[in-house]
């Protein structure tokens, strides 16, 4: 039985303000990203979601939390949903991270992982949140490598295509997990 997964993205960050890829660094959340997350817990509070499964880096635990804040909706924090690892490039900007993504989609970053590495630790909750969670719909926060791998695992698109394509940031997408 399937599993339905709303994906969203932990909402904006300092650092999404500065221009800065944050990677494994913990983040927070701007004046602009609280808001967001109120939005997020708006949108999704009554939304049929039985368990939240967030990354444990802290602006995406910061988006649950206030989203979810008073909330009967458990909520799981899991390592394997944080981003991709840029090694010595976390908190670089932006330009610096991305300029060469293509280089790094097999290769790790200096000190860090690789892209494919990335989608292949993500994809390992998706595994298990298909078998736990089986019937049920779940909410899942977390970044561009979590949305990543459920493109490349649900929708079978290649880390090439993923790669190349711009994030194209939306109020949530759903997928059905097997």
């Amino acid at each position: 039985m399937a599993v339905e997964v709303v994906f969203e993205t932990h909402a904006w960050s300092v650092d999404n303000e500065r221009g800065v890829a944050t990677g494994w660094l913990p983040g927070e959340l701007s004046a602009r990203g609280r808001d967001l997350a109120r939005e997020l817990g708006a949108r999704r509070r009554d939304d049929g979601i039985s368990t939240v499964l967030c990354s444990d880096l802290r602006r995406a635990r910061q988006t649950v939390e206030i989203a979810f804040e008073g909330a009967d909706v458990p909520v799981l924090f899991d390592t394997r949903l944080r981003e991709c690892d840029y090694g010595d490039l976390n908190g670089a900007p932006v330009a610096v991270v991305h300029a060469d993504r293509a280089a790094h989609l097999h290769a790790p970053f200096p000190a860090g992982e690789s892209w494919a590495a990335a989608l292949d630790r993500v994809d390992g909750a998706l595994d298990e949140i298909a078998v736990r969670w089986a019937g049920q719909r779940v909410l899942v926060v977390g970044h561009v490598a979590t949305r990543w791998a459920l493109d490349r695992r649900v929708l079978g698109a290649s880390l090439d295509t993923l790669s190349s394509s711009d994030f194209g940031w939306r109020e949530g997408w759903e997928y059905l997990l097997v």
